[in-house]
């Protein structure tokens, strides 16, 4: 008998992505919960949509054999406590969430890595004099302790930068606050993080270099990294980076060191029977590596490239874990020595999409670049300013593929391939 897996917010494009894996033959992978429901929506309750994956599990007429997450909050916490109801190995919910609240991660990454985490503080944006709270000089980053990609982030140099971010920050930041508020109360929370909850920010330290990223399991305390993603960042880009590239090319040194206070980190959490993806930025003139983020799932925006590289989807080790097996991944038996996964940027004005590149565009670009893939996220008559996810530094208009011999291969390819891709926004008046 076929065992069943839920993958929560499958998309299309991953069921095929899941034909890669070992055993793919024997197991039935569902959808639990649609990404509009799970991912995209503007305004959502995490109880009322933990209830809804609840009801749609106990509907289900078979056995629930594996939940797999692989997006962010909300999924990333509804997993484990799903998890649990069904005895499916699984994180527990408080480790995962001293890794999604971001003032509880460094509060606990500075008692055991202190050395790469950045000066931070935390901040009430609706308290009476918010900047009092600041114990940074300027330039420093604010933004919320839970919030998608750079979203309500800002970079503030002087008093007057403050005052209009927290401004926007209070109009929009219980549209994720409320909700992760939701989850926090799943856990007993420690007396700093009760008066620190979903609505509140972080005051971090301005950090620069190459990030990278060890993405890995632990299984029954078992600590494996199965690859290293680098994400470089083109000149004159404000963004953090514009692409993933695997394998790094990152110094063997530096990856040593990231794996080292991944699992250094991960341990202290009582972080089990989980995948995760740590990111770090290195700057590489003062030698310094920083922590940025640790995620507690695979990332599926990098299973494309594990399958170009690899010849498998990083779900793999997902599926493992969750059907109670040691995870493991095969190495670099796919087409191509490097791959990569680009941003197709706009710059952060607003403006309507007047045209995108045709198909036959798109098809030549592929012939003319092995191993090109190309997603649009915009059709003609979007507007820009109502995109969803987007950060504060520019538009994403759509996401490129690129396989190459060597990393200055995918260089190249990813501006030729920006200059042929053709758009035409109309700017808002």
């Amino acid at each position: 008998m076929k065992r069943n897996i839920f993958v929560v917010a499958l998309e299309d494009h991953q069921r095929q992505e899941l034909e890669t894996l070992r055993h793919s033959d024997v197991f039935n992978v569902h959808s639990l919960l649609s990404v509009k429901t799970a991912v995209e929506s503007e305004r959502f309750s995490f109880d009322a949509l933990l209830d809804e994956a609840r009801r749609k599990l106990k509907a289900f007429d078979g056995s629930i054999d594996a939940i797999v997450a692989q997006w962010d909050f909300p999924t990333s916490v509804m997993v484990p406590i799903l998890c649990r109801e069904y005895d499916i190995p699984s994180p527990t919910a408080e480790s995962v969430l001293k890794c999604e609240h971001k003032y509880w991660s460094r509060l606990e990454q500075r008692k055991v890595i202190p050395e790469v985490v950045p000066e931070f503080c935390g901040v009430d944006p609706f308290s009476e004099d918010p900047l009092s709270q600041v114990t940074l000089d300027y330039p420093f980053w604010i933004k919320p302790v839970k919030a998608f990609s750079s979203h309500l982030g800002f970079k503030i140099e002087n008093d007057e930068q403050f005052h209009e971010a927290i401004k926007e920050i209070r109009e929009g930041i219980r549209q994720l606050g409320d909700p992760f508020n939701e989850a926090l109360g799943h856990v007993e929370l420690p007396t700093e993080i009760q008066e620190m909850d979903g609505n509140s920010c972080i005051v971090e330290q301005i950090v620069s270099g190459v990030q990278g990223a060890p993405e890995g399991t632990v299984y029954r305390g078992e600590f494996n990294v199965h690859g290293i993603i680098s994400q470089p960042k083109a000149e004159g880009s404000e963004a953090l980076f514009d692409r993933l590239e695997y394998p790094s090319n990152l110094p063997e040194t530096l990856h040593h060191k990231m794996v080292e206070v991944s699992k250094k980190f991960l341990e202290h959490i009582g972080y089990d029977n989980g995948c995760f993806n740590v990111e770090f930025m290195w700057d590489e003139e003062k030698d310094q590596l920083w922590l940025i983020e640790v995620n507690t799932r695979i990332s599926q925006s990098h299973s494309e490239i594990f399958i170009m590289v690899d010849g498998m989807s990083n779900h793999e080790v997902a599926v493992d874990i969750a059907l109670g097996e040691r995870p493991s991944l095969v190495n670099r038996q796919g087409e191509f020595p490097v791959a990569a996964k680009s941003w197709i940027p706009y710059k952060h004005e607003d403006g309507i999409v007047r045209r995108v590149p045709s198909e036959e565009e798109i098809q030549e670009l592929k012939r003319r670049y092995p191993g090109t893939m190309v997603r649009l996220d915009v059709e003609p008559g979007d507007r820009l300013g109502e995109l969803m996810h987007q950060d504060n530094f520019s538009y994403r208009l759509g996401t490129l593929y690129i396989a190459g011999e060597d990393h200055d291969q995918i260089e190249e390819r990813y501006k030729a391939c920006l200059e042929e891709l053709k758009f035409e926004i109309e700017p808002m008046q």
